[in-house]
């Protein structure tokens, strides 16, 4: 029939919501090829990849053992009365110059690495050794202490209360467990006090955790990471799946959304469920398009396929899922939703039964949820929480700041915390405006819909008064899935080079300590210098001729 094509997991979308516009604006047809073929690497492309390989495996180890002295450490912490581990515990300026070295090691492994997955390159990093990187590196920050953040710690203490029958919603840790529980100890005195702002089924599994370790917080912070690590792996499994039906080399997708600093440092090392939440939605968002068959313009609509609803049923309820861990994955369902209309005959009329049949999908998985985990709807007044933060990277609350320094300066009084509620306030109303301009723009084909999900998400991480480094992994991920082009592609690497080392692994600003800081990031330069010296001498990455005739022989892409 004309108009129609064989549907499938390689099957591509309207092809008039395309990644790329033309001069006039309008969007192209470029997403209707599939990614090129790439030729096997030659001898020297090989070992390079090899090189850079190690290089990295090397960086993630002196990560993981700086984080023994240099990591968000539990108030109870066990290691220093471990033999020779416990070491790096009493030496913190040395544990952190080791864990500083370890990241640079690892953020400059990944940007060589991206050397050979650039869109458009010839002999593109294969899918088997972007993966066997990715474990190698990734191992190591499995076992570790927690870096970067004390979160993981508030979700163990809220995992309890839920365990213990009481509502996380409207107690914080002091209040339902007491101020001395061991628990309520590893959390920052900040969230003490608080309700928890993640949804029923995230803090229901935590519940399960809390059952199975008790107060033993070693192990729930290691079965905290294992969600994480469950999140990452459907990140693994969707993004190539993704990036081929958008026209994106699946290798380039995995390189920038899933080997990223941003997820090896805050989504496995800090073990935060936004990995999960992530993980949820691009699997719902891979499932829910599986099936949708590509509609040709100018043609009627292809008849309807018959695993086609079944498929957007299933795709819907795993990002409803994704938004009972965080809400923020809820805004791919609009985005699915216009999709389908479009797929259905492009008129308003289409578009209005499109979002009636998600919405019948959400509302009954989600009111599932909030009942059979006994934990109601009392987290949608809590989600407010984390506003109660102003992060030093945050446009908002820097802009707040700045308005109550000045009103100090002019004997006005401090209004700092007055003025971020009013900033914050006026840009949500912009974020929202943001998207619905998207929303329209990707249902009249002027925008590809994915790339405008990743775009509106990442407007409302930027707005937000407590932004921090891996909140804009919601824009990045779903963007790497859907977005090829190299302007792109080098504003994504190099913010995410920039927001990898903004943070100490501690999580803390060593206020009154800076001398600390300065100590140890000097000799963690002098650590990477020595690195990089080594890597240069070693690796044929560096020399502009291959050292023999054998190293032009093409051999297997595979490592």
């Amino acid at each position: 029939m004309t108009g129609v094509t064989p549907t499938g997991a390689d099957t591509l979308l309207d092809v008039t919501a395309g990644g790329l516009t033309n001069s006039s604006g309008t969007a192209t047809d470029v997403v209707d090829r599939p990614p090129p073929r790439s030729e096997p690497q030659n001898g020297t492309e090989y070992r390079s990849l090899d090189a850079i390989r190690r290089f990295g495996t090397v960086g993630a180890l002196l990560l993981a053992f700086g984080s023994l002295g240099a990591g968000a450490a539990p108030v109870f912490n066990p290691l220093p009365g471990v033999p020779v581990l416990g070491l790096f515990s009493r030496l913190p300026t040395a544990a952190l110059g080791c864990a500083f070295a370890g990241m640079c090691m690892l953020i400059v492994g990944w940007l060589l690495l991206g050397r050979f997955a650039r869109p458009g390159v010839a002999r593109i990093v294969s899918r088997a050794q972007l993966d066997r990187t990715l474990i190698m590196w990734a191992l190591p920050l499995m076992v570790i202490p927690p870096l970067f953040s004390r979160d993981v710690y508030s979700y163990l203490a809220q995992s309890e209360i839920v365990h213990r029958g009481l509502d996380p919603y409207t107690r914080g840790p002091a209040t339902a467990l007491g101020v001395d529980h061991p628990l309520t100890r590893g959390v920052s005195n900040m969230w003490r006090e608080t309700p928890a702002p993640y949804g029923p089924l995230f803090l229901s599994l935590g519940s399960v955790i809390s059952g199975l370790v008790g107060n033993h917080v070693v192990t729930g912070v290691l079965l905290q990471r294992v969600l994480a690590l469950i999140g990452l792996a459907l990140i693994v499994w969707a993004l190539p799946r993704l990036a081929k039906r958008f026209g994106v080399h699946p290798s380039t997708a995995l390189w920038l959304g899933a080997a990223n600093p941003l997820v090896l440092f805050h989504l496995i090392a800090g073990a935060h469920n936004d990995a999960l939440a992530i993980g949820l939605m691009m699997a719902g968002i891979e499932l829910g398009l599986r099936w949708l068959p590509r509609r040709t313009p100018g043609q009627p609509p292809p008849p309807r396929q018959r695993h086609e609803l079944l498929s957007l049923a299933l795709g819907a309820v795993i990002i409803t899922l994704g938004a009972t861990v965080k809400v923020q994955a809820l805004a791919a369902l609009p985005f699915i939703a216009v999709m389908v209309a479009r797929r259905w005959g492009s008129s308003y009329r289409h578009l209005v039964r499109s979002a009636a049949v998600h919405l019948a999908i959400f509302l009954p998985t989600m009111v599932a949820v909030c009942v059979v985990t006994g934990l109601g709807f009392g987290w949608i007044g809590a989600l407010d929480t984390p506003s109660l933060v102003r992060s030093w990277i945050s446009p908002v609350s820097e802009l707040a700041n700045i308005g109550g320094v000045l009103g100090i300066t002019l004997n006005l009084g401090n209004h700092t915390m007055a003025l971020t509620s009013v900033i914050y306030l006026i840009a949500t109303l912009v974020a929202a405006v943001i998207t619905v301009r998207l929303l329209l723009d990707s249902f009249h084909g002027r925008r590809q819909p994915i790339i405008a999900l990743g775009v509106a998400l990442g407007t409302f991480s930027l707005l937000h008064p407590a932004m921090q480094p891996w909140y804009l992994l919601w824009a990045v991920i779903p963007l790497a899935a859907s977005a090829g082009n190299s302007r792109f592609r080098q504003v994504a690497t190099a913010t995410s080079t920039v927001l990898a080392v903004l943070i100490p692994t501690t999580g803390s600003t060593f206020d009154g300590r800076t001398y600390i800081l300065t100590q140890a990031y000097a000799g963690a330069l002098v650590v990477l210098a020595l690195a990089l010296f080594v890597l240069h001498r070693t690796s044929p990455l560096f020399k502009r001729k291959p050292r023999t005739d054998a190293d032009d022989r093409t051999i297997s892409g595979t490592a």
